[in-house]
């Protein structure tokens, strides 16, 4: 074997293992790009997502369509021929068991209820007013869960903003602490200015513990209300809901009150169908008869019409009657209560909000002016000019300050929800 011979070998051998390394690191390379692709991002729960999944798990928002197809099954049956199903009647008759005649006689009978009169139109526009009523009562039932839902979540919104509050406050105590500790071994301050600093940074650290414990509680009210809450750590948009002073909602048109106002049709129309309900319905009889008078004897056919009429209801429709005209006059009164209730609902609501948006420029000015405090004494106490305890009054002065302004923030977010509520919107 020559040498050129020998290079060539060993070149092919080097060229082949080279390619075999570069496809081993290349098929490496690519695992952690397939594990570093980013999940796609879901978006953070907001107020009316929460409202969705809360209606969504409401026995009202389950049954509304078993609700709906029952109306409907009602008014098809008022708009039936007759009020009831009619009936087949047989009758045999035979002296097989006594004389043995030859005797016989079949009877095959329809019997039809009828309508009193009246009757099938008051039928009718009550089935009506079923529909209707069952509308109304799922969209009172969506501004009652919306009532709750809105509490539930401004209060954890509150909860937020505390544990936010209280964690910029713990950092701000804990950067003082360390300016004291530094101080103190340079002999600037006394080891008792060091023991309150650590009290302020204890005191700060409790507070965070609490307003964690706080957030945990009203996340799990969300939780538990909607099935789903955002996480702790999540961030959530705290963007109040549109402001309600354009909302020309008349407060009849609340679902309250149309709740109570297609409860009111009810009951009237089930007045007046009462009314005309003085007996049970009458009956059409047909009977066709083929009777036989005995043994050799041709057999017969007749056909009998007859009428059934029942009696007045007499006590038993007077007891319906009273009934139903309680039932109207006790829901016309709820009624007007309820309007209002509803109109001085509506007024305090937009005074809330009046008055929340002047706590909220009242505390942003105080924020500007404790901000400004701070950065002054912190460079006096830097200079020594200024004591510990000045500078941490200044402190909690100021993380009070930032503390109301978040919280009144959220207050005027509330109560523009509150106001929404009251105007009967639903959350958006």
């Amino acid at each position: 074997m020559t040498l050129g011979y020998r290079t060539t070998i060993w070149r092919l051998r080097a060229s082949v293992l080279a390619a075999a390394v570069f496809s081993s690191v290349a098929a490496q390379a690519q695992v952690p790009l397939a594990i570093a692709t980013p999940a796609p991002a879901v978006a953070p729960l907001n107020l009316r997502q929460v409202f969705e999944a809360a209606w969504a798990r409401q026995p009202e928002a389950m049954a509304l369509q078993a609700r709906r197809d029952a109306a409907r099954a009602q008014q098809n049956a008022a708009q039936a021929w007759t009020p009831e199903s009619a009936a087949l009647e047989l009758a045999y008759k035979t002296d097989r068991f006594n004389r043995n005649q030859g005797a016989r006689e079949l009877e095959v009978g329809v019997s039809v209820p009828l309508w009193l009169p009246g009757e099938r139109s008051r039928s009718a526009a009550l089935a009506e007013a079923e529909g209707a009523a069952v509308e109304s009562r799922a969209t009172a039932a969506q501004l009652r869960i919306a009532a709750t839902v809105r509490e539930t979540w401004w209060q954890w919104q509150r909860a937020r903003i505390d544990v936010d509050i209280a964690r910029d406050q713990l950092d701000n105590s804990r950067r003082l602490a360390a300016d004291v500790i530094r101080r103190v071994r340079a002999g600037d301050l006394a080891r008792a200015d060091q023991h309150q600093a650590d009290g302020a940074v204890a005191s700060a650290e409790a507070n965070m513990a609490q307003a964690e414990v706080n957030l945990a509680a009203a996340r799990q009210q969300l939780h538990a209300l909607a099935g789903a809450a955002p996480l702790a750590n999540e961030a959530t948009d705290a963007v109040s809901e549109p402001d309600a002073s354009a909302a020309t909602a008349d407060v009849e048109a609340n679902a309250a009150l149309q709740e109570l106002k297609a409860k009111a049709t009810v009951a009237e129309r089930t007045a007046a169908l009462t009314a005309v309900q003085t007996r049970v319905n009458p009956e059409l009889t047909l009977t066709p008869t083929r009777d036989r008078g005995g043994f050799g004897e041709t057999s017969q056919q007749t056909l009998a019409v007859g009428v059934r009429i029942p009696f007045g209801g007499g006590p038993r429709h007077d007891v319906r009657t009273a009934n139903a005209l309680a039932d109207t006059t006790e829901i016309q009164a709820q009624l007007s209560l309820e309007r209002g209730r509803l109109a001085a609902e509506r007024e305090a609501a937009r005074v809330r909000v009046d008055a929340s948006r002047s706590q909220l420029a009242a505390a942003e000015r105080r924020v500007v002016l404790a901000r400004e405090s701070r950065g002054f004494f912190d460079k006096s106490f830097r200079l020594g000019e200024t004591d510990l305890p000045t500078r941490l009054r200044i402190e909690a002065e100021a993380a009070e300050a930032e503390r109301q302004a978040a919280r009144n923030r959220i207050e005027l977010a509330a109560a523009i929800s509150a106001w929404r509520q009251s105007l009967g919107l639903l959350p958006q």
